[in-house]
């Protein structure tokens, strides 16, 4: 096996120091290996290690990465042959789960970590008029634009929530626009009935799901609903009669979010706000704060949950936090295999730690959980 060299860009922010520290990453293929370089006193920092939870497929731009408990941010390919090698690899498109659609997210969602993609930003939001009109500026011109049905289009997406998400694959936006099918449903039942148009959608415009058509139009609407500078788009929180749930990296990994999410939903809760979070350890060990000094997995815990992305939920129904508590159940899986085999955590967790999602365990805890994820986090 050839020992490849991909070079990468990354940051890393020293709390100590409160500077954001720029180191040039080499990643050896053939052992997983990594050296790094700091940029700015020409000099090594890290020696060529081996780290065995690292894969190539974990990194690219836009990547958070634990390396050696420190949190290694990728800003940037460091080299043309990594440029060259990656980026058909890690191409990028923009998926929307419309409104008619999202009592469905959760099969959509699992559908397309089936499919192979990686989720790289996911939230839901409600679109205004405005924000309509600008979301599909670039069909300005064309004779869809034109017809009277755009009016019926901008009151169709304006109508409720949807999910916007950011897929990475190799040749993801030819792919997605496979997996979802012809614009027409009726036409998706014909020719491709097992894409998501065809099971999922009703007509020409309530159809499901969109799917960015060129490189360039996935750069433009992926910075429409997940801007680098700017204000963000508005999320969907209630802040009300809700609780919190948080499905954990390593299930996130699996590809058992879609799951989860159905599961949530099939036993009667609403799911009114959903975000990814790529979790910062200093977010992390505040969150988990009332869990130190009491469960002795608490550095567990917080590395579980900055090893990747996480997605935050509102779940939402009459006294959400006992009730979704009981669905969620023992925080052990092999406890909740042997009592209930049916919660969250039995069927997806695989320890104390890597539980499959994290609850509010305190009634009163069930809102300022969601705010520090919907308001604090997601600024």
């Amino acid at each position: 096996m050839a020992d490849e060299r991909y070079c990468f860009l990354v940051e890393w922010y020293d709390q100590f120091a409160a500077l954001i520290r720029r180191y040039q990453l080499m990643y050896y293929s053939r052992d997983n290996s990594v050296e790094m370089f700091d940029i700015k006193n020409n000099r090594l920092f890290l020696k060529r290690t081996k780290c065995d939870g690292l894969r190539l497929e974990n990194l690219y731009v836009g990547a958070t990465v634990d390396l050696f408990s420190r949190q290694i941010n990728f800003i940037d390919y460091g080299d043309d042959f990594t440029k060259s090698r990656l980026a058909q690899q890690k191409e990028r498109t923009l998926g929307i789960i419309k409104p008619d659609a999202m009592s469905k997210v959760g099969q959509i969602i699992d559908a397309i970590f089936q499919c192979g993609f990686k989720v790289t930003q996911l939230k839901m939001c409600r679109l205004t008029r405005n924000e309509a009109f600008q979301f599909y500026q670039e069909h300005q011109g064309k004779t869809f634009f034109e017809c009277p049905d755009v009016s019926n289009l901008i009151n169709f997406m304006t109508s409720g929530p949807v999910v916007a998400f950011e897929l990475m694959g190799v040749d993801a936006i030819t792919k997605w626009r496979e997996v979802i099918g012809p614009t027409d449903s009726a036409e998706a039942r014909k020719t491709a009935p097992m894409s998501l148009r065809a099971r999922f959608g009703k007509d020409n415009t309530q159809n499901a799901c969109h799917g960015s058509d060129s490189v360039a139009s996935a750069a433009r609407e992926i910075e429409f609903f997940f801007p680098s500078v700017g204000t963000v788009r508005q999320n969907t929180a209630k802040f009300t009669d809700c609780t919190c749930c948080v499905i954990k990296p390593h299930a996130v990994a699996a590809g058992n979010a879609g799951k989860i999410v159905s599961a949530i939903m099939d036993a009667g809760f609403e799911v009114s706000a959903m975000q990814m979070f790529h979790m910062e350890k200093a977010n992390a060990e505040e969150f988990y704060e009332v869990y130190k000094g009491v469960v002795q997995e608490y550095n567990a815990m917080v590395t579980e949950l900055t090893s990747g992305p996480s997605i935050a939920l509102e779940v939402r129904a009459q006294n959400a936090p006992v009730a979704f508590r009981e669905m969620t159940g023992p925080a052990d899986p092999e406890i909740a295999r042997h009592l209930r085999p049916r919660t969250l955590r039995a069927l997806y967790g695989q320890d104390k730690v890597k539980n499959a999602v994290h609850c509010t365990d305190l009634a009163e805890d069930g809102l300022l959980e969601i705010e520090y994820f919907f308001k604090v986090l997601d600024r």
